[in-house]
């Protein structure tokens, strides 16, 4: 077995067909007892040969509910000790590009360790593949003023990048060549990463799938929904009160946060977040975080830094089809969403009916959404950097299982498999369905390497002169501009 001698002790990998892994290795020390609601602690030294064959701790959740359970596995095996990471390595000896994956989940789900993340086929094409951990939900990111340490979550994120600078070549990666990627709240949070200037230096290129720099929060936002969480568990708004509470019963409250937004979201009484859904995401905080993410990246924060960003075309069917609630959405809920963005209901749903002229009200939601979560983001993004030395890339993915008789389209997640080329991991099957298109996975997963090794996805830049969109699909090719239509519906928001 391959070891490997590590300033905080030595570590026993796994190989299988000439790749090295070496999963459940600490960044940090177990975010529990003395140790909860603290920024991330060092690594306790070990003595002896630490194993790391297989998984370690994932960081405590709730479970996805049915049915998103089955179209998005996770891994269970949750517990306290859960800041590690995960290695994939095709030469412990060389100094290869690394791309460092930072999973999705509504910053409250998900794990490095999820089926869909293994970095073989990553290490196999000449990448070191680094898959990680970091605190979720209120653990992770809740905020309660008064000197309260906000986004504990990214500290996390941020010392996993500072181990792997640190500690990556020993493993033959090139800490000078770092990709950080993510998919959702893991883009999400990169995008939050481009704007703190604690991360400068940490990563060279960044690819944010699904997820841009729009969805943190005012520090001010975020006190209060930490407020109405201490009053639900009927608790003072201290970190005190909270390091009491078991991680199950913070959880349950969570849920019912969640729930209790969706069921009246009026921004009166929730913010910004009667929008998003989300409660618990990166805090504008003034500090770690100093200001809106997408207003410091157009000021210049990254601006070396090599970016691809896209999303995918039919992103939120993924939270309606499945659960059949798309059948439910009328007319008025359709209106009531536009105004809710901020657009005008007669102009925007026009505009989406002339694209979808046989879509329901639901479809035409779905639509709506997946431009205001995603893909306006992503084009936002993209422009704020315009003029900067670190190029800018934008993708969709635009290809369309036959799940649910074909109504799943290009959705949520959908693209990992593809990205990862792990399109032959059975418990993907329920979202692919059969036989999945290789050929798709290849071009993806050959962008990305591509993009990581020379900063070059192998299309032409997003930038002042042309807005290159790639577009994969089972014919994938570049297009000009595609989505200029609803980029200027949405022209002045977001």
């Amino acid at each position: 077995m391959p070891t490997i001698a590590t300033p905080h002790g030595t570590l026993s990998g796994s190989e299988t067909d000439g790749i090295t892994a070496f999963k459940g290795v600490p960044y940090a020390a177990a975010p529990f007892g003395p140790n909860r609601f603290l920024p991330p602690q060092p690594v306790e030294p070990w003595q002896g040969i630490r194993d790391a064959h297989h998984f370690g701790h994932t960081a405590p959740r709730v479970a996805y509910p049915a049915p998103l359970d089955v179209l998005v596995p996770e891994a269970e095996k949750t517990g306290e000790d859960c800041l590690n990471l995960n290695i994939w390595t095709p030469d412990l000896a060389a100094r290869l590009p690394v791309m460092v994956w930072l999973h999705g989940g509504s910053f409250t789900n998900g794990s490095g360790a999820a089926p869909a993340y293994d970095g073989t086929r990553f290490a196999r094409d000449g990448v070191v593949c680094v898959t990680i951990n970091y605190r979720l939900g209120a653990d992770g990111f809740l905020y309660l003023g008064d000197g309260d340490t906000a986004n504990l979550g990214l500290l996390d994120q941020l010392a996993a990048l500072r181990w792997v600078q640190e500690n990556i070549s020993l493993f033959g990666g090139d800490p000078r060549k770092v990709t950080v990627f993510g998919e959702s709240a893991g883009a999400m949070s990169i995008g939050a990463l481009l704007a703190v200037p604690a991360a400068d230096g940490l990563f060279q290129r960044a690819v944010l799938q699904s997820g841009a720099a729009h969805h943190a929060i005012p520090a001010a936002t975020a006190r209060r929904i930490g407020h109405h969480f201490t009053d639900m568990l009927g608790i003072p708004p201290t970190r005190h009160s909270l390091s009491g509470i078991p991680f199950d019963r913070l959880a349950e409250a969570a849920e019912k946060l969640r729930t209790a937004i969706a069921a009246d979201p009026d921004p009166r009484r929730w913010n910004e977040v009667a929008h998003n859904l989300m409660p618990f995401e990166p805090v504008v905080d003034g500090d770690l975080l100093p200001r809106d993410p997408i207003t410091s990246i157009a000021d210049g924060s990254a601006a070396t830094v090599d970016v691809l960003v896209g999303s995918n075309t039919d992103e939120f069917r993924l939270f309606l089809e499945p659960t059949g609630v798309i059948g439910f959405i009328d007319s008025a809920t359709l209106d009531g969403a536009a105004a809710g963005y901020g657009l005008d209901p007669e102009e925007a749903v026009a505009v989406y009916r002339a694209q979808h002229p046989d879509g329901t009200p639901g479809d035409l939601l779905a639509a709506l959404a997946t431009d205001w979560y995603y893909r306006i983001p992503a084009i936002r993004l993209a422009e704020a950097r315009m003029g900067r030395p670190g190029r800018t890339y934008l993708y969709e993915f635009a290809w369309r299982p036959s799940t649910f008789e074909g109504r799943l389209g290009a959705c949520h997640t959908l693209e990992i498999p593809f990205v990862f080329d792990n399109l032959q991991v059975p418990a993907l099957s329920p979202l692919l369905g059969p036989e999945p298109p290789q050929q798709l996975a290849d071009e993806m997963h050959t962008a990305w390497i591509a993009f990581a090794t020379h900063g070059d996805p192998g299309w032409a830049p997003y930038d002042i002169m042309n807005r290159t969109t790639m577009r994969f699909d089972t014919e994938s090719r570049p297009l000009d501009d595609p989505d200029a239509e609803q980029r200027s519906l949405w022209d002045g928001r977001r």
